[in-house]
């Protein structure tokens, strides 16, 4: 089996440079030197395990990708740039027919999806890439379908807490809003209470230092009417690691898909992780 073609987009940014490294030393994979990148990136060129990757900003990417693909032929591409990007990104790979896996959070997520199912591409889209959260997630929704209305009257707190750099809500806090609704909880994606202070979450949360540019952490508190009873979910994450074994999985399973002929679909992590 040939590696597989990736470009990692969102370079020189944390998490995209983490994948890009994982990429680089995983014989399935050829990590292509070029990566889209943000207007407001002065640098020409970012390092990769010692290898240099051309940073294209938004004005050279039609050029760049018709060179990129007349030398590389078909590749994949891993979206991990900035929330706000994240729809005209979509609606680019679409245009110029990019597979792609985009861990991004924020966007229209139904106008991605459109975008994708109106395409002649397939694509994985998950606002968070780490399979065992994913599959919490899962077992949330199970029950949010099975039991509707089984934490009627009890009231809900959402903290999270993320590095400094992340801009938005935490996309996976905003979904499970989603799923306690449906359990008969009233709460709002504005009630999540969102943490960027590194000295607040190195105090009061206890994250450890050296993980305060790369961390996630969430707690969903439920507590009765009466406060005689309490329930308390957390999964906390140091680090990105999580985020990109499930990337890696994402490229994988896309490229079975590809492979089969799947245009015009949109997959997400759940998906994935059943394999089917």
């Amino acid at each position: 089996m040939h590696p597989i073609n990736v470009m990692v987009n969102g370079i020189p940014g944390n998490v995209a440079g983490t994948v890009a490294r994982h990429v680089a030393a995983d014989a399935r994979f050829e990590l292509l030197p070029f990566s889209l990148t943000g207007p407001e990136i002065v640098q020409a060129e970012a390092a990769v395990e010692g290898r240099p990757v051309r940073l294209i900003r938004p004005g050279q990417r039609a050029e760049a990708i018709a060179q990129i693909r007349e030398q590389y032929g078909r590749f994949l591409s891993v979206d991990y740039t900035h929330p706000a990007a994240v729809n005209a990104n979509a609606e680019f790979y679409c245009r110029w027919r990019l597979p792609f896996v985009m861990g991004t959070t924020g966007g229209d997520r139904q106008h991605i999806e459109q975008t994708v199912r109106g395409s002649d591409i397939a694509a994985v889209v998950a606002p968070n890439m780490a399979k065992q959260i994913v599959g919490f997630q899962a077992m949330m929704e199970y029950a949010a379908d099975t039991f509707p209305g089984l934490f009627q009257g009890y009231t809900l707190e959402i903290r999270e807490s993320h590095q400094s750099a992340k801009a938005d809500t935490s996309g996976t806090a905003k979904l499970m809003v989603g799923y306690f609704n449906r359990l008969g909880v009233p709460f709002s994606e504005e009630q999540i209470a969102k943490e960027r202070d590194p000295q607040v979450q190195s105090l009061r949360w206890g994250v450890p230092e050296q993980y305060l540019t790369g961390h996630g952490w969430h707690t969903y508190t439920l507590v009765s009417a009466d406060k005689t009873v309490r329930f308390e979910f957390t999964h906390n994450v140091n680090g990105r690691d999580i985020y990109v074994l499930g990337t890696l999985d994402a490229l994988l399973y896309l490229e079975r898909k590809l492979a089969a002929g799947a245009k015009g679909q949109l997959y997400t992590m759940i998906d994935v992780l059943k394999g089917a």
